[in-house]
């Protein structure tokens, strides 16, 4: 299937590894520009070399640290995309994280780091590419949107600290939210709640190589395709979302678990 996304510049935030760099790759193999953002220079760099290795030119990928969660931060990442790569077309929001302990004892320091982590950077990014990609006009912006990184945290109680669980749930509300009140323009948000995706150095890893037996039932008796899910199923879905593909669908959040959410 022709997606469309040839010469496009997608935007993608906390792109060093991951669900992050998986999404980075598969615009690049699909012809876009690709800005890769994080907080960590030598790890953007690297992931960078490795797209480079792979046969993607490296005049079609841009790496800018900062912090992602800082609005002058994100305006800078923005202006300079625009000024490399050429107008947005698509930008996600891919940040995910929680310090917080299980439960309720959660420290006023705690909290805020978390919704500030989860929410509120995707908030900021949502709102500063709303404001340069609304200042072209129709014609020129025809097909742009913004793509959150949820998680099924934010659909429903899965077990997980409870600023985590929140600030996913708000993010897909800010998803629905936004899409409402951008759509007459022609911009579409959509979110993807991912499931459980293994990758080097994440979380599951980690899980699995210290108790694999233990996940390995759990997986099983939890999801329905009783496997892990893999970056390049989250990178497929938000490549559908930011085509032409998916041109009438937005305000939704996608689920892309194996079928757990029950």
């Amino acid at each position: 299937m022709e997606l469309e996304l040839k010469g496009k510049t997608v935007f993608v935030a906390g792109a060093s590894r991951g669900i992050g760099f998986g999404m980075a790759r598969a615009f690049a193999k699909e012809g876009a520009r690709v800005a890769l953002t994080g907080r960590g220079e030598a790890a953007l760099d690297a992931a960078k070399a490795a797209l480079v290795a792979e046969g993607i030119p490296a005049e079609h990928l841009l790496t800018v640290a900062g912090d992602m969660t800082q609005s002058a931060d994100l305006a800078a990442a923005l202006d300079a995309t625009e000024a490399r790569l050429g107008p947005l077309h698509t930008v996600i929001a891919n940040v995910g994280m929680s310090k917080a302990p299980m439960g309720f004892d959660v420290s006023d320091e705690l909290w805020d780091a978390d919704i500030l982590q989860n929410l509120s950077g995707s908030f900021f990014l949502a709102r500063e590419a709303l404001k340069r990609i609304l200042k072209r006009s129709a014609a020129e912006r025809q097909g742009a949107n913004l793509i959150f990184i949820s998680s099924i945290a934010g659909v429903d109680a899965l077990g997980t600290s409870v600023t985590y669980a929140a600030s996913k749930a708000a993010v897909n509300h800010v998803t629905r939210s936004l899409s409402k009140s951008v759509g007459k323009e022609g911009i579409r948000i959509n979110a993807i709640a991912p499931g459980n995706i293994l990758f080097d150095g994440g979380v599951w890893d980690k899980n699995t190589r210290e108790r694999p037996d233990d996940w390995a039932r759990w997986i099983k008796r939890e999801v329905a395709l009783r496997r892990f899910g893999k970056v390049e199923e989250i990178a497929d879905a938000a490549l559908f979302l930011a085509s032409p593909r998916a041109s009438f669908i937005t305000g939704a959040v996608l689920v892309v678990d194996g079928g757990q959410v029950k």
